[in-house]
């Protein structure tokens, strides 16, 4: 049987959410969630709670808000609460000093197969980089970035189509699944061990504005998985005449539209259908938003688009 273990949440995304719902609901005692400050957001501009915020509040659970994990102060208020386990999902990298408080040491839901896609958005860049498998790693915090032991871990396919937004949403259910029973391992005794193997470790860093530029000179399929893995956000985009185009989601057809020019970047639409040139073969557009105007279909934007017709290379 179980021990019962007295947990400290922290994290502050929607990601994060179903832990702790599970963590809730468990024979175990969440005594404390720590979150980010409300932030403004939206049109309006009003104070926010994060996700992970507003969902303790529903579960009558008592938040610290923290910005900064180096705080002495957020430090003295967790060890008043005596935790046995900090659980971290999708927050900020805790410090030495923060990881020598909980008894029993502190977990980590990452959204990754360890040591593969180590760093902040390990999703995106996983669906970018066209892999066919992805999975969900618990692992116990040490000083290093997602460098800790593994205690468990679960595999999923990635559909051919599939976007980051879709491939969020069913990791963070499942992740949820996983992350319980890892800590229900550690709370029994259960639990075994893996060390990672630091030489087979590849980035996932945070993804900045030029990371989101298309360059149509790569393979149909390389621009293809650019597109769906910053789809929804933060969203692939291309210059036209100057402007910026956002490119929310694409297709591989099943045969080349564009028969002459074979220019990378031009595009080809015959009111129906909207296609742009890579370097092998062509690729069909869908969801597209023009700087200014509002998402629709890009067949629909490109029939009466009087400007260029072929997306900006330089």
């Amino acid at each position: 049987m179980n021990t019962s273990l007295n947990i400290v949440f922290m994290g502050s995304p929607e990601f994060a959410v179903p832990s702790l719902e599970r963590l809730a609901v468990s024979d175990h005692n969440v005594c404390a969630v720590v979150s980010g400050t409300d932030k403004k957001r939206g049109r309006g501009g009003r104070l926010t709670p994060t996700p992970i915020k507003a969902r303790a509040i529903e579960l009558e659970i008592p938040v610290i808000e923290a910005n900064s994990m180096k705080d002495s102060k957020l430090h003295e208020q967790l060890r008043a609460l005596k935790p046995d386990l900090f659980v971290v999902v999708a927050f900020k990298i805790l410090p030495t000093a923060m990881l020598q408080i909980p008894l029993t040491g502190s977990v980590n839901l990452h959204a990754s197969l360890l040591p593969k896609y180590r760093g902040a958005a390990p999703i995106h860049h996983a669906v970018m980089n066209g892999e066919t498998e992805t999975g969900c790693t618990v692992f116990l915090l040490d000083n290093g970035v997602d460098t800790g032991k593994i205690i468990d871990r679960f595999r999923l396919k990635i559909g051919p189509d599939e976007t980051t937004g879709e491939l969020y949403n069913r990791m963070m259910i499942s992740g949820a699944d996983l992350l319980l029973s890892a800590i229900n391992k550690l709370a029994g005794g259960k639990a075994v061990f893996e060390t990672q193997n630091s030489a087979e470790a590849t980035p996932a860093p945070k993804l900045f504005d030029e990371d989101c530029r298309l360059n149509f000179r790569n393979t149909a399929a390389q621009v293809h998985n650019h597109i769906r893995g910053l789809s929804p956000f933060p969203t692939a985009y291309a210059l036209l005449d100057g402007k910026k185009c956002k490119i929310l989601s694409s297709k591989l057809p099943l045969s080349d539209f564009i028969a002459d020019g074979k220019i990378p970047g031009q595009i080809y639409t015959d009111g129906d259908l909207c296609a742009v040139q890579c370097a092998d073969r062509s690729l069909l557009l869908g969801d597209f938003r023009f700087e200014g105007k509002k998402q629709m279909p890009a067949a629909d934007f490109f029939r009466g688009y009087t400007g260029s017709l072929t997306f900006d290379m330089e």
